[in-house]
């Protein structure tokens, strides 16, 4: 997706392990023979400045896992995120990666995977990990049946709402698409926008066909129209693009919306012109814990999960949304078993820290039971640890140029200048050309 917001820029970070060995070794990587130490490199982007919470977690993970195995030493690497990207790709090339490292999932992970460059972690999985994760997280890091990093983070897309606002119009939060409708035909009639959209941005538009996509077609339908199993002019594809143009029709959203910035549309949620807004969890903080938003507004903001579709084959507890950075392994590190053991520790000490204290959305289960957070972050938590699906981002999902169709098409099917029809046909059209 786009820039969602500083959480879905998917950060990236390089892990270094040591762990115990018994031959001789020099500094990267290196081993004495009996109880020397080994020391791994760790490649990450959680600077102590721009990411403080995060920084002071990994450092007390690492400190925790030399404590547990004093024959390993972790050196850490940080770099700004573009600086991380450029460096991957140098690295890689010469085949040098750190020891461990972060990755973001799909088209980015895919030349890594595919070059060899990342071990599969399948074992950890398998090994008692899989079980920890929010169901679908891990899918996105697969590649071939293989999965290649573990996620940290994760981010769904709710319904937020004025609970105010509903109130004064004796409406309740919807579960079924008929109840969503009456609700946005009863605010339209009382002069209240229903909905901030800032569709300039495209990928915000694209979350609301995708919901449509899901509950309509089931979690699979726009998944294979994507990866060719399927086809776009899938009729419950067709007739998704069908709802959106309903919706516009009937003014469910923001005026002049398919010119706004998704910032300016949240400005409109937030001074309480528009009664639901549709947006990823790393909002949430924004909607619970930010001082600079009203306390008054804050606490009439509650969430709703996309309602479902009647006859239609999608679950209420299927959402539209993807993880954020997740940690591989270096299929060349000199000490790969103790990188992944590592790995596996980071993961099960990252989750229920990274809520309380970075505000985080990690991508393993938290036990709310043990955790003190605003209420919001408890419900959209334990909402995470019953989800049935999790459908990546549409544009994540495609390869560069069919993503760049699919976004201006989400504009189009908005601006009512194609067909549903069209939409589909033209989505079928730049996906069987470019795969």
């Amino acid at each position: 997706m786009i820039k969602k917001a500083h959480t879905i820029v998917w950060m990236v970070i390089f892990v270094l392990v040591l762990a115990g060995c018994s031959e001789k070794t020099t500094e990267k990587g290196s081993t004495e023979k009996g109880d020397e130490k080994i020391t791994l490199t760790f490649m990450h982007l959680w600077p102590a400045g721009s990411s403080k919470q995060h920084n002071m977690i990994v450092n007390e993970i690492i400190k925790e896992f030399e404590e547990q195995n004093p024959n390993v030493k972790v050196k850490q690497e940080i770099l700004e995120n573009e600086q991380y990207k450029n460096k991957l790709k140098v690295l890689g090339a010469s085949n040098e990666l750190p020891d461990i490292g972060m990755t973001w999932a799909a088209g980015f992970l895919e030349p890594y995977a595919k070059g060899g460059l990342f071990a599969p972690l399948d074992d950890l999985l398998d090994g008692g990990l899989r079980n920890n994760f929010v169901s679908g997280t891990t899918e996105p890091y697969a590649l071939d049946g293989k999965t290649y990093a573990l996620p940290l983070e994760l981010n769904i897309t709710p319904i937020y709402y004025n609970k105010g606002i509903f109130e004064k119009y004796n409406l309740e939060a919807p579960k079924t698409y008929e109840e969503f409708k009456r609700v946005v035909q009863v605010l339209v009639d009382n002069g209240v926008s229903p909905i901030a959209l800032g569709n300039k941005d495209r990928w915000t538009g694209s979350m609301w066909y995708m919901y449509l996509a899901d509950r309509i077609g089931g979690a699979d339908t726009l998944k294979n129209a994507i990866n060719g199993s399927g086809t776009f002019e899938d009729p419950s594809l067709v007739q998704a693009a069908e709802e959106i143009q309903q919706l516009v029709k009937m003014k469910a959203f923001i005026k002049g919306f398919n010119g706004l910035s998704n910032d300016e549309a949240k400005a409109e949620f937030t001074n309480e012109k528009a009664a639901m807004y549709l947006m990823g969890t790393w909002d949430l903080p924004q909607f619970t814990t930010n001082e600079d938003v009203p306390k008054e507004f804050r606490e009439k903001v509650g969430f709703f999960k996309f309602p479902t579709v009647e006859g239609g084959k999608g679950n209420i507890d299927s959402w539209v949304g993807g993880p954020g950075v997740g940690l591989f392994v270096s299929e060349n590190s000199k000490h790969k078993e103790e990188a992944k053991q590592f790995v596996k520790f980071f993961v099960e000490k990252w989750g229920e820290r990274s809520v309380t204290r970075a505000g985080v959305i990690p991508a393993t289960k938290v036990n709310t039971e043990n955790v003190d957070l605003p209420q919001m972050y408890i419900d959209v938590l334990n909402e995470l640890a019953n989800a049935s699906n999790i459908t990546l981002f549409a544009d994540v999902q495609m390869n560069p140029e069919a993503a760049q169709t699919h976004l201006n098409l989400i504009q189009s099917l908005f601006g009512e200048s194609i067909t549903p029809e069209q939409f589909a046909k033209q989505h079928q059209e730049v996906l069987s050309s470019t795969r």
